[in-house]
């Protein structure tokens, strides 16, 4: 089977990535060995913040709309560990919402409805081996199957097996945290606000979701991770709450908690002649913006433009081009969050003043936040 490009990977960015080039001359496959199933009732644990810029991007391609289950953020409330707070409002900055939360599971169920249905062929099963040319590189799938493309897409995770294939070495900070999700029914109702507090313990997030839920991530202490995922419902809900200052009351756990280690990941290569890699198997950041498939959904829209006209989609100039005008966006995402894990992660009084007058101070500072959400939305 020949295309002009093949995607491995039919995960959240891989997916939209194919669907985007649906539009555009080029043949395009999805590799994906486990496609989920089709939704049910139960609320995943795998939730994530979208910006509006990939919202609407998403509802330019069809793929943002039922069975989604999303619900809008008006405004964010951040506190810091010694009294410092911070409010992002959407109304302030003149905007309908911050970002939009929803969840994996569902959206990748419709991304590959909306790809099979644009005519991007989907392809179930498990690569096994690549052999890399001149015109074309090859993959071998383990039943025997054989796909050729002039463009490899990696997008199969932080985890990537084409990036192992390719030899491509990875730079990786392990953070010595793991990111704790859960979802909850609330005592009062969210209106729509996501709340963040910096904690001596780590980073807990509380996202809305639709009705009277959230969904959280506590990035905790790897120490720490075993007791609380040891908990039973009741007591991480009652702990939960409490690190939230009970701010919408009593809390009831509606999915079992789950944690997945934190670490900055960054591929020495993002291209070759004939391969990229986009998404968690480029780049992966620290959750605590939740930006990190917000980075991968940036990557897939650029790279879409960049093939949109034609032509040898693994032009070595063309990806260099493409890789060079994703540099400063990943880095600058990376050393914020890294830093602002360091910064919090430290136990001396200057370092806690400091950045506690700093949220005060951004607070205050009305062009600042302005700053930060225009970059945020994107």
């Amino acid at each position: 089977m020949d295309f002009d490009v093949v995607v491995v990977g039919g995960g959240l960015t891989g997916t939209t990535l194919a669907l985007a080039l649906a539009r555009t001359p080029h043949r395009v496959a999805v590799l994906e060995p486990q496609p989920p199933a089709p939704p049910t009732d139960s609320w995943d644990t795998r939730i994530y913040a979208f910006s509006p810029g990939n919202v609407a991007w998403l509802q330019d391609l069809g793929a943002w709309g039922p069975p989604l289950r999303a619900e809008p953020v008006r405004q964010m409330r951040i506190h810091g560990d010694a009294g410092g707070r911070l409010t992002l409002d959407a109304l302030d900055a003149g905007l309908p919402e911050l970002a939009w939360i929803a969840e994996n599971g569902r959206l990748q169920y419709t991304l590959l409805r909306a790809a099979g249905a644009a005519g991007v062929t989907l392809i179930h099963g498990q690569a096994e081996a690549v052999a890399w040319g001149e015109a074309d590189h090859r993959l071998l799938l383990a039943d025997g199957r054989r796909l050729a493309a002039r463009l490899l897409v990696g997008a199969d995770g932080a985890h990537s097996w084409l990036r192992r294939q390719a030899g491509i070495a990875l730079t990786e900070e392990d953070y010595d945290q793991s990111g704790v999700v859960a979802n909850f029914e609330c005592e009062r109702p969210h209106r729509g606000i996501a709340y963040q507090w910096f904690r001596r313990d780590g980073v807990l997030a509380w996202l809305p979701l639709p009705g009277r839920r959230i969904s959280i991530v506590w990035s905790s202490r790897n120490a720490d991770v075993p007791e609380r995922l040891a908990w039973s419902p009741a007591e991480l809900a009652e702990a939960v709450a409490a690190a939230g200052g009970h701010a919408l009351g009593r809390l009831s756990l509606i999915t079992p908690a789950a944690a997945f280690p934190l670490k900055r990941r960054r591929a020495r290569e993002w291209v070759r002649p004939g391969l990229v890699l986009i998404g968690d198997a480029a780049h992966t950041v620290h959750p605590l913006a939740g930006q990190g498939v917000n980075l991968g959904f940036r990557d897939a829209r650029l790279l879409a433009a960049m093939l949109a006209s034609g032509g040898n989609p693994g032009e070595p100039r063309r990806l260099q081009a493409y890789a060079l005008r994703r540099v400063e966006d990943v880095g600058t995402m990376q050393f914020t969050t890294g830093g602002l894990k360091k910064l919090f992660n430290n136990d001396a009084a200057v370092l806690a003043w400091l950045r506690n007058r700093g949220l005060d101070l951004t607070d205050a500072q009305g062009w600042l936040k302005q700053a930060l959400i225009r970059h945020a939305v994107l």
